[in-house]
């Protein structure tokens, strides 16, 4: 899917096209000194200036947690105790920093260890961790680490790697992995392999989810919770078109392909659905047609890592699962005999435009012991819990009503019939893109806010949920970490961040505002950036940072970030930046989010036009006469539409990585927010009008378009079938390519520079510093592989 990228480090590219100036502004100059100072907004200029903020707990087996605490000096480790309500150092560093020193022969900084992450002992006398491709183990008194080598060689070379692309069973006896386009296991004691499968060929393999952009060795399966039994599938990709990449070296280049199905295609990925009896190495085949190559949540089977949308019972004997139409527009409950392969359709659901389960996690859940299934829909135009009956089929009761979207269910006990959720838009008067988490019986009744905080909530909960840790914030307020009891009473105060470091350089907060959308009645929220030296008897362009949705928006998430991209830093440069979540993003009613369902090419751009000219009717320093626009991915697409749907707005545009045309773009995407494809009589389709080639001709303004030319999230030819009409009607444009970069270059020292110059040259009229060097760490290597 588009992906907005917020940090990505490579370096070098090659422009094709020089950036040619408005010759007919006035020009000034903005110097090294001035990106400098900019520069210093920078996300790896301004995280090292805040501390205390990023708390992740992690729990432990007894619901003790520990987390890694920044600190002016470095870092801490900290151990809490919610019984004892205590928070002390997890160990001596001081201590295990000497050990370290002696057990390797060099020095260690107790302030600087080498690891983020450690395990405990079983009796948490010991912890283990990596560092420096090496496996430490030391006592947390401080007196002896050991250390070894990893298996591998280097960062655990090839075995390290092969261990990252298996499933370990429940009990951690066995692991599964891929091996010639079969399943095997492999018993962890012994080493000794075992073929599960055996039939399975090139583009119809066992447990592989590489259709489309994203490639894993990993193999894709859930295991019974008695390790006895692994639900997979089999994936037809045979006869699925391709794409296809060249490398940029000297000599033959190198051809990458892979199966890539699009919009119309007549054959798509599908897969066939199979439990595995590992024991016994017998395939069994569930009883129904191949299932599309999809999920209630994301554009591929697997969602955060996890296969979506299948639960075992506690006693391995049924198969829970959801089959996807390929449109998204209906979904089917359904439930499979393990040792017979036999399929029982539990209840289905249609929607008119496209069906999610959740907000960032699938939220159905069965309830074995019950014969019960929560499930979300957003039938009432917010998602909401629904609870049903798992064998007939019927719905029991409605569990969460009124205005709000359930986002994200985190716990189901089942012993007390209670769900904790995370909602957004539940609370009158507050943002409505605030998480906060909420306690509600399956019976609909003791609805509880747990979180009252009038801010932004990130939480993590205990195994059992006695306790959970509170992190909120605002993104001009930075964030507060508390320990809660699972009534939300504050328990303990963990951390108050402290970025007075961040101030004293100058730095504000973005100023949150609200306009009203294209109808003149819905509200819209966003985020405005200004320079530290904002001066309100001045005039300022304006530039737009889009992300238009569906999956997302241009803010993301409402809590603190001193950067939020190059968002602040190029405001200082002298601009006003500002994003806004338009209609068609998520979080808000299914009607704000289908608000341009089958019309991709809209991407919010009335309401961002609409909003920045109630910005600068409010404001007077807003030069609305010179207004800008940039994005990456669906951002870049967004970007391009605007200089072309709105030309006499939109003065300059920088499109970086635009899905330009989602007919040449997975199939997943475009179907479920534009539709299935259909041709239209007299020639042709419904795709016809969200193709930014199609408009290209429009263009007035300034626009630079980059891409990287090894990007199989968003290949070339997007970028290049609009570089074409461009060319054929005669059109100035400025275009980028970035040799074997992939989708991730939007960040990269070279791409930020280019884009402040684009931006300094043509829409502040002013002559930028001649190939300024941005200081990120770690830049510089070359991207053409010789």
């Amino acid at each position: 899917m588009p992906v907005r990228i917020r940090r990505h480090v490579v370096t070098a590219c090659i422009p094709l096209i020089a950036c040619t100036p408005l010759a007919a502004q006035q020009r000034t100059t903005i110097t090294a000194t001035d990106y400098n100072r900019a520069e210093q907004y920078m996300g790896y200029k301004t995280a090292p200036l805040v501390f205390g903020a990023g708390v992740r707990a992690t729990w432990m087996p007894d619901e003790r947690l520990w987390y890694r605490n920044t600190t002016a000096s470095g870092s801490e480790f900290v151990l809490v105790d919610p019984l004892r309500r205590t928070r002390s150092r997890a160990f001596d560093q001081t201590k295990l920093a000497a050990a370290m020193s002696a057990a390797a022969d060099t020095t260690f900084d107790p302030a600087k260890l080498p690891f983020t992450q450690f395990e405990w002992s079983s009796d948490a006398k010991a912890i283990t961790f990596d560092a420096g491709g090496r496996k430490w183990s030391c006592d947390v008194s401080g007196n002896k680490c050991t250390v070894e080598a990893m298996s591998g060689g280097r960062r655990g070379g090839a075995a390290r790697a092969t261990a990252t692309n298996v499933v370990a069973s429940p009990d951690g006896k066995r692991a599964a992995f891929i091996r010639d386009w079969n399943l095997w296991v492999r018993d962890v004691a012994t080493a000794r392999e075992t073929q599960l499968t055996t039939d399975g060929v090139q583009d119809f393999g066992y447990a592989t989810d590489n259709a489309g952009w994203t490639k894993s060795d990993r193999a894709i399966v859930l295991w019974s919770p008695d390790s006895k039994k692994i639900a997979t599938f089999q994936q037809d990709q045979r006869g699925v078109g391709e794409m296809y990449l060249v490398s940029t070296k000297v000599g033959h280049p190198v051809l990458e392909a892979w199966k890539s199905p699009l919009p119309g295609d007549s054959v798509v990925a599908m897969i066939q659905r199979v439990v595995i009896d590992v024991d016994a190495a017998r395939v069994i085949r569930l009883r129904m047609p191949p299932d599309q190559h999809r999920s209630t949540l994301c554009d591929h089977i697997l969602c955060r890592g996890e296969w979506a949308d299948v639960e075992w019972s506690a006693d391995a004997s049924r198969l829970a699962f959801v089959s996807t139409s390929r449109d998204h527009k209906h979904e089917q409950l359904r439930v499979a005999d393990a040792a017979s392969g036999e399929v029982r359709d539990v209840f289905d659901e249609s929607v008119p435009n496209f069906f999610e389960s959740g907000n960032g996690r699938v939220n159905w859940h069965t309830l074995w012991a019950t014969n019960e299934v929560i499930w979300f829909s957003d039938r009432d135009d917010w998602g909401q819990l629904y609870l049903y009956d798992l064998i007939t089929g019927k719905l029991k009761n409605k569990i969460t009503t009124g205005e709000g979207n359930v986002l994200q269910v985190l716990r189901v006990d089942e012993t007390t019939r209670t769900i904790y959720f995370t909602g957004a838009g539940r609370e009158a008067g507050r943002d409505p893109y605030f998480r906060h988490l909420y306690r509600i019986g399956f019976d609909g009744e003791r609805l509880t806010l747990l979180t009252p905080e009038d801010a932004d909530h990130e939480v993590s909960l205990s195994a059992s949920g006695r306790w959970f840790v509170d992190s909120y914030s605002r993104p001009e307020v930075p964030p507060v970490a508390v320990l809660r009891d699972g009534n939300g009473t504050l328990v303990l105060t963990l951390e108050k961040s402290d970025i007075s470091k961040l101030v004293a350089t100058g730095w504000t907060p973005p100023v949150p505002f609200t306009t009203k959308a294209r109808d003149g009645r819905t509200d819209l929220y966003g985020l405005m950036f200004r320079p530290a030296s904002f001066d309100s008897t001045k005039r300022y362009p304006i530039i737009n940072h889009i992300y238009p949705g569906p999956q997302t928006g241009s803010v993301g998430s409402r809590s603190f970030s001193a950067a939020r991209g190059d968002a602040r830093a190029l405001a200082e440069l002298g601009f006003i930046v500002v994003e806004l979540d338009a209609m068609g993003t998520p979080y808000r009613s299914k009607t704000f989010h289908a608000a341009y369902y089958g019309d991709m090419g809209d991407n919010g751009l009335p309401d961002q036009v609409a909003a920045m000219k109630q910005l600068a009717q409010r404001h007077r320093w807003i030069d609305l006469d010179r207004a800008g626009i940039y994005g990456h991915s669906g951002g870049g697409y967004a970007t391009a539409g605007a200089m072309f749907r709105y030309p006499d707005f939109f003065k300059v545009g920088i499109s970086e990585a635009g899905n330009h045309d989602n007919r040449v773009y997975e199939d997943d995407w475009g179907e479920k927010w534009q539709g299935l494809l259909e041709k239209r009589p007299g020639g042709g389709d419904s795709y016809d009008g969200q193709a930014n080639q199609n408009l290209a001709k429009n263009l007035k303004g300034k626009l630079l378009l980059a891409y990287g030319t090894m990007d199989n999230n968003v290949p070339p030819n997007n970028t290049l079938l609009v570089v074409n009409e461009l060319i054929k009607y005669n059109k100035d444009f400025d275009l980028i390519a970035l040799p074997n970069r992939g989708h991730g270059f939007g960040n990269e020292p070279y791409m930020v520079r280019r884009r402040w110059d684009y931006f300094v040259k043509n829409l502040l009229g002013a002559e930028p510093p001649k190939e300024y060097e941005f200081q990120m760490p770690g830049a510089r290597p070359s991207a053409i592989v010789p």
